[in-house]
């Protein structure tokens, strides 16, 4: 190695420390006094390492600075304003290391706004998700209530009773009463209530005297049909005497305001 080499190798060591921004104070007055003098392959080694550490902030993966980097880059951004403030302009902080410092706060600035945007994604799916499972439950439940009609419409246990108009110009009602499954009555071509007044089924004790035990409300639709289900039944098959329809207040009656429209005989089988 020559005389000349071996001089300078302390200077490289401290060229690509420089770089890195971790000189002490006396260090690098002495390297910046190095690189007054005009040494050429100095200046040469300082420009490769600043283009290497100005690469490095374009190759850093996209991660979001720990609370220790950020704090320990804000102490010494902090520690040499204190110290340029007492020192010459030899020893200010170098234009470079601002570019580094506003590489790092550009890349946590995206990074942050990446998590937030996968926040979002992740809500987004997760509403979508929650969207899909409530229709497939929703679908289900429908099917569900689609086989148990099918099941009371053709169980031959199931009673068959026919509720005729006592009102003239109007449909009969058809009902299948399953002991189980219960009630499923079906019409159409019927005319709406009036405002917003409900029709409402009432099943009609055996007992003698025994009130009239109020059910569901329905409307039919545009088209004047309907179908209706009783899940479950206020009173039983067996304690049935007949079944009756009635228009009433919106919300319905705990007991008939008006002359049933529609009845029906339960005969048991």
């Amino acid at each position: 190695m020559s005389k000349e080499g071996a001089i300078r190798d302390p200077f490289r060591e401290l060229v690509e420390a420089y770089a890195l921004g971790s000189l002490d104070a006396e260090e690098r007055v002495r390297l910046e006094a190095h690189l007054a003098t005009g040494c050429v392959d100095c200046a040469k080694a300082l420009g490769e390492a600043l283009w290497l550490v100005s690469q490095l902030a374009c190759l850093a993966p996209a991660a979001q600075p720990s609370a220790m980097l950020r704090g320990r880059l804000l102490k010494t951004v902090r520690g040499q304003a204190q110290q340029s403030d007492v020192q010459t302009s030899a020893t200010t902080i170098p234009s470079w290391m601002w570019g580094a410092v506003a590489a790092v706060m550009l890349l946590a600035l995206y990074n942050f706004r990446e998590a937030r945007s996968l926040r979002v994604t992740i809500r987004q799916t997760q509403a979508a998700l929650n969207e899909q499972v409530a229709f497939q439950k929703k679908s289900a439940q429908e099917l569900a209530l689609a086989r148990r009609e099918a099941l009371i419409l053709t169980d031959p246990r199931s009673i068959k009773v026919v509720m005729p108009s006592t009102r003239t110009g109007l449909p009969d009602l058809h009902v299948s009463w399953h002991a189980t499954l219960g009630i499923l009555i079906s019409g159409e071509k019927l005319p709406p209530p009036s405002g917003t007044r409900t029709l409402q089924l009432w099943l009609i004790p055996k007992v003698v005297g025994a009130k009239p035990v109020p059910s569901l409300t329905f409307r039919p639709d545009s088209d004047g049909k309907f179908q209706l289900l009783v899940e479950n039944p206020p009173d039983a098959q067996l304690d049935t005497k007949a079944l009756a329809i009635t228009e009433e207040p919106e919300g319905g009656s705990p007991q008939p305001t008006t002359t049933p429209i529609w009845a029906g005989s339960v005969a048991g089988k």
